[in-house]
C-alpha cells in the first residue's frame, strides 16, 4: 500500500510541477490561456497572482518529493508526515477549488484525485 501510495504521491507531484509551470512561466500564453478559460486581458490583468499561485503549487510539489524521498530511504515517520502534508495540501485545495466554483469541478478532480488516492493508500499502508 505505501509503495502504491508513493507512486500516487509522484504522479501528484509532477502534475502540480506541470501547474506551476502553466501559472507562473506561461500564464499569458495562448495555451495555458485556453486550459484555465481566460482572455488575454484577464491574463495580463492577473499575471501576479498567477505567479504567486504557481508557486504554491511548485512548493507542495517539492514538500511531496522530499516526503517520498524519506519514506523510500527508510524515515517512514518523516516521509509520511511530509507526504501528508504535501497531498492533503493539494486535497484541500481541490476540495476549496470546488466547493468556490462548481463549474470547475473538472480541474478539481484533475487536482485532486491523485492526492486523494495518496492519502487514502499510505493512511492504509501506515495502518496495518
Amino acid at each position: 500500500m505505501v509503495t502504491a501510495a508513493l507512486v500516487f504521491a509522484g504522479l501528484a507531484a509532477v502534475l502540480h510541477v506541470y501547474i506551476f509551470v502553466l501559472e507562473s512561466l506561461q500564464w499569458t500564453s495562448p495555451r495555458t490561456r485556453a486550459t484555465f478559460g481566460t482572455t488575454l486581458e484577464s491574463a495580463e490583468a492577473t499575471k501576479e497572482l498567477a505567479f504567486n499561485q504557481g508557486f504554491y503549487n511548485l512548493f507542495l510539489a517539492i514538500v511531496t518529493g522530499v516526503g517520498i524521498g524519506f519514506t523510500i530511504s527508510g524515515g517512514t515517520p518523516v516521509g509520511a508526515a511530509l507526504l501528508l502534508a504535501g497531498t492533503g495540501s493539494m486535497l484541500a485545495a481541490a476540495t476549496v477549488l470546488l466547493a468556490s466554483s462548481p463549474d470547475k469541478a473538472r480541474s478539481a478532480v484533475v487536482q485532486g484525485l491523485f492526492p486523494l488516492v495518496a492519502v487514502v493508500l499510505l493512511l492504509l499502508g501506515l495502518l496495518a
